[in-house]
């Protein structure tokens, strides 16, 4: 395991956003979803995202998640990806970043 810097993780912008929209990312070679997040002061952001597995884009509308908003954009086949949605790998699929209780969108995590 590398060991980083306080000042590395301070460059690493994880805050919390509530999901708007989601539906299915058709042209994604792995079962994906295409999910649009309002991280309030930093604004509307999307992203495609492999967990479909495990969620159904209904049920994620509405819902608080955690992403990364400052990695450049990735193309992600037509579709430009604007942030990383955080999770964790399982056997049956990627689980995603839990906020335990509600906090205003764009809330930086400490």
């Amino acid at each position: 395991m590398n060991t980083i810097s306080w000042s590395d993780f301070e460059n690493v912008l994880l805050v919390a956003g509530t999901v708007l929209r989601a539906e299915v990312n058709e042209q994604a070679r792995k079962p994906a979803l295409k999910v649009w997040v309002d991280f309030g002061p930093y604004g509307e952001k999307k992203t495609s995202a492999q967990i479909a597995a495990l969620y159904d884009p209904a049920e994620l509308v509405g819902r608080q998640v955690v992403g990364v908003i400052n990695f450049p954009p990735k193309q992600i086949g037509p579709f430009m990806s604007e942030f990383l949605l955080t999770g964790f790998h399982t056997d049956d699929g990627i689980v995603l970043t839990a906020v335990e209780r509600p906090v205003p969108n764009g809330a930086r995590l400490a």
